[in-house]
């Protein structure tokens, strides 16, 4: 084993813990199959990093996924007006909104705090 350098290094270690994904834990196989997948995943971070989402975009899709509407987020954040203005980019999340949309909606407080 030694760590993912390249493209071709990677689709090869993807086919081994493809053979491998059905071996036993404790296993010699098992424990291949746990280092491999540590390096295709350092090796996916490192050259496939995934961005985090628009903070906008998060709270819609979040709406979307529960079935909220605005004027549920309203009773969350203030006025049915304030929701739209954020909703529509006009004005930004507070504090206090970051945190509240953290705990209602299970958004992570790094998304909500990027700029948009």
């Amino acid at each position: 084993m030694k760590p993912i350098h390249t493209e071709a290094e990677y689709e090869s270690s993807l086919l081994r813990a493809e053979e491998l994904f059905e071996s036993k834990r404790g296993t010699a196989e098992g424990d291949e199959l746990e280092v491999l997948l540590i390096l295709i995943d350092k090796y996916e971070r490192d050259n496939y990093p995934i961005e985090l989402p628009d903070p906008i975009e998060a709270i819609k899709f979040r709406m979307d996924q529960l079935q909220i509407k605005p004027k549920d987020l309203a009773e969350l954040i203030g006025y049915k007006s304030r929701v739209s203005e954020i909703l529509n980019r006009k004005r930004k999340l507070t504090l206090d909104m970051i945190r509240k949309l953290h705990h209602a909606l299970n958004i992570p407080t790094e998304v909500l705090v990027q700029e948009y």
